[in-house]
């Protein structure tokens, strides 16, 4: 068996709907009971006070935002090397997504900030690679919608999704390129590229647990959106191909 196997529509609808309802179930879990043990079992942090909840929610939307480009980008070369249609359907299915994530990102980034800094918006390195990715992902879904031929569509967004990765990096890895900026460091976990020592700055945990929860909640409602959205993207192409053989006939 090989995994390219599931690049076959009526594969991967029949595998897809097995898996979905468990992930959507596991997701809803997990997001429910990561937010309530993270904004209501937690203590108020003593120097950001209840502000600090926001993490339950700003980082693993960010870290959704960033990664879900990178799904866009492996699918996308998927399809310019295999020219599997499900791959390319992938990609299209997970950009309002990883859109959506970049807003809640920026907004409750904003939220944080503004008592933490005292400004609601700052031209800070990974502030502002952040708000092009999220005009990157506005480009890419208006570019699928502006080409009427899906497989043209698919060719020149995944140039765009090339493009839009070196933002996704910098969306990462700002804070490590550049020292200026408000924005602090990986508190999760992060390793030096010459000692491979741990440098973050480690969150408690009493925050860490749940914060582990709430991001497994948002990466299981993640796939589960893409599963979902990419049966819908399959759907919609037959349903085409359906009425554009009817015309013919």
């Amino acid at each position: 068996m090989s995994l390219w196997e599931y690049a076959n529509p009526t594969k991967f609808m029949r595998l897809s709907g097995a898996v979905l309802p468990w992930v959507s179930v596991l997701a809803g879990l997990s997001v429910v009971s990561g937010l309530i043990w993270g904004f209501f079992l937690t203590p108020e942090d003593f120097k950001q006070g209840s502000t600090v909840k926001i993490i339950f929610i700003h980082v693993p939307a960010a870290m959704l935002a960033i990664n879900a480009w990178f799904m866009m980008l492996v699918a996308s070369l998927i399809w310019v090397i295999r020219r599997h249609h499900v791959s390319a359907l992938a990609a299209r299915a997970a950009a309002p997504v990883g859109f959506v994530m970049t807003l809640i990102a920026l907004i409750t980034g904003a939220v944080w900030g503004q008592p933490m800094w005292g400004t609601w918006w700052a031209w800070d390195p990974r502030l502002t690679s952040f708000l092009i990715l999220a005009l990157f992902y506005l480009g890419y879904m208006a570019l699928w919608e502006a080409v009427e031929n899906a497989d043209t569509a698919a060719d020149l967004t995944s140039v765009l999704c090339l493009v839009g990765t070196v933002f996704a990096i910098l969306s990462r890895y700002a804070v490590n390129f550049w020292n200026q900026g408000l924005h602090q460091g990986a508190s999760v976990g992060r390793v030096d590229a010459v000692t491979g020592a741990d440098t973050a700055e480690k969150v408690s945990n009493v925050y860490f647990y749940p914060l582990s929860l709430s991001i497994l909640g948002f990466f299981l409602l993640f796939i589960a959106l893409v599963l979902l959205r990419t049966r819908t993207e399959i759907r919609l192409r037959r349903s085409s191909a359906l009425l554009a053989r009817e015309r013919i006939g």
